[in-house]
């Protein structure tokens, strides 16, 4: 397309729609990289997020304010490396009845801190070493795309581990949702008890239901 002869606002509208055009074929997601190639300079990308008609996810990462895009689906886009925890990885196994506000991602401490300097979604990094980070680790589907979660004794370790930070209710909503899951692995459990050197708190809090 000739663009030689377009006025500014027609320059400025076939930009928007090129962009669009790419959030839309990268399922959400623009990198500045990508609309440069496209010859948008990126003072006009700064201009674009300003009047509102993108918004930048994190540095480099764009979205445009036509696509509709979930907070789940920026998450599995956004940390493909990251393992969902604590109150985030309770509810997907059906523990907690809502979805807390802020997403807790367990993420290797040698990760980017830049990573989570993000406006959207609300994320909360545990920064792990890698012997921590790998234990206990599945995955499941998370806005039709794969997202790695705890296993769910893995987790109640990590919530035992950390209960101190927790809501108390939550905590006892999946301290006894656990003791009442019959897809639970107890030989599975003490292993990680042990590893996560919480094994008294499994023995007094959990061990007399099992």
């Amino acid at each position: 397309m000739d663009i030689s002869n377009l006025s500014r606002e027609e320059k400025k509208a076939y930009d928007l729609e090129r962009i669009d055009a790419l959030v839309n074929q990268q399922e959400g997601l623009a990198q500045t990289a990508d609309m440069v190639a496209l010859g948008i300079d990126y003072r006009r990308i700064l201009q674009f997020v300003k009047e509102g008609y993108l918004i930048r996810l994190k540095s480099g990462y764009y979205t445009t304010k036509y696509y509709e895009c979930s907070e789940e689906e920026m998450i599995a886009r956004l940390f493909p490396d990251g393992i969902l925890t604590m109150e985030s990885a309770l509810f997907y196994y059906g523990y907690l009845d809502k979805r807390p506000y802020q997403w807790k991602i367990a993420i290797s401490k040698n990760t980017s801190k830049s990573r989570f300097k993000i406006n959207y979604p609300n994320v909360l990094p545990f920064y792990c070493e890698e012997n921590v980070l790998e234990q206990g680790v599945t995955s499941i589907t998370l806005a039709g795309k794969p997202m790695q979660i705890y296993t769910k004794d893995r987790l109640v370790c990590d919530c035992l581990k950390y209960q101190e930070k927790m809501d108390r209710e939550d905590f006892k909503k999946a301290i006894l949702s656990y003791i009442q899951d019959e897809d639970k692995d107890v030989a599975a459990l003490m292993t990680y008890a042990k590893e996560r050197k919480v094994m008294k708190k499994v023995q007094t809090m959990i061990g007399v239901w099992l």
